[in-house]
């Protein structure tokens, strides 16, 4: 007798044996990643919206950008430190699950210099369809052009406290190391493997994508206004050019002060360019797609309703 349940009972079994097979053979799962954006319905109103994909981890690569060792603004360095052992955490299991990272600490190559990782990425080959500005930083996106900028920026973004602003200056100084500029490597809390790449270009980056037949990447890191928006690898180079990109929206932070418009809290200044990010340039996702569990919040930033 014909069963209404027999398709879908053969359907699970087929996606059972599927996945059994994937797992005998070495071949990691997909990523099931729920990406959200946020959709025009009239003009200047956004609805949230949510889309499930799953992604083929070795056509994957997570960019971690700017997670630098010190900062000239306190309180970033205060906030990476909180976030970096979470985003090690996250880069441990999707390094074992075949995503492929980039460690991209601006400006401290020299760092690296003969590193496996740092000579993968200086020896991948030239690409074919290497765009024409990969190597420039990108500062806006024709579709941004539909909106308002939603943070002003222009005093740099540092939130610090002036008189402990000062002293942290002296105190990096005293280290021996320039208070605008103080990074030298990546922050260790975050580990890099022989296999991962290390870069700071957007041409390279984009050799070492097309060498691998990467589509979907990931973009994680600091700062989300600032470095991870506009580097030559950052969200605006890569959507503009044709990848399937990402942010990780809670393992990010922004330079934004609260004292310059719209005068909200850092969070609050954090999210709304995130928000802008959603509308114009690119979906976001949360670690916890990965990693399960809830995702990461600063422990200084104020409960809001969800």
């Amino acid at each position: 007798m014909f069963s209404p349940a027999f398709p879908h009972r053969r359907l699970a079994c087929l996606l059972s044996a599927a996945f059994l097979i994937s797992t005998v053979f070495g071949a990691e799962p997909p990523l099931q990643l729920t990406l959200q954006k946020r959709v025009e319905t009239r003009p200047g109103e956004f609805r949230v919206t949510m889309t499930a994909e799953a992604w083929q981890p070795k056509q994957t690569a997570i960019i971690v950008c700017d997670m630098w060792d010190l900062h000239h603004c306190k309180n970033a360095v205060t906030r990476e430190r909180e976030m970096a052992p979470r985003m090690n955490e996250l880069l441990e299991k999707a390094r074992a699950q075949g995503v492929f990272i980039i460690h991209a600490p601006s400006s401290c190559m020299r760092y690296y210099e003969g590193q496996p990782a740092r000579e993968r990425a200086k020896a991948a080959p030239k690409a074919a369809n290497l765009p024409a500005e990969i190597g420039a930083w990108c500062r806006q996106i024709p579709a941004e052009e539909q909106g308002k900028y939603p943070i002003d920026q222009t005093d740099g973004g540092e939130d610090d406290d002036p008189k402990e602003h000062a002293s942290w200056a002296e105190e990096l100084k005293a280290r021996g190391l320039n208070p605008r500029a103080p990074w030298t490597r990546q922050i260790d809390v975050l580990k890099i493997y022989d296999h991962d790449a290390i870069s700071d270009s957007g041409v390279e980056i984009w050799n070492l994508l097309e060498q691998r037949g990467i589509s979907n990447v990931v973009l994680m890191g600091v700062h989300v206004n600032m470095c991870v928006a506009g580097r030559p690898f950052g969200l605006r180079q890569l959507a503009k050019n044709g990848k399937h990109v990402v942010l990780m929206r809670d393992l990010t932070d922004s330079m934004y002060n609260p004292a310059r418009w719209p005068f909200v809290d850092h969070y609050r200044g954090t999210d709304l360019f995130i928000e802008h990010l959603e509308k114009f340039v690119s979906p976001t996702i949360t670690s916890d797609h990965i990693l399960g569990g809830r995702p990461f919040s600063f422990s200084r930033a104020p409960l809001r309703k969800s």
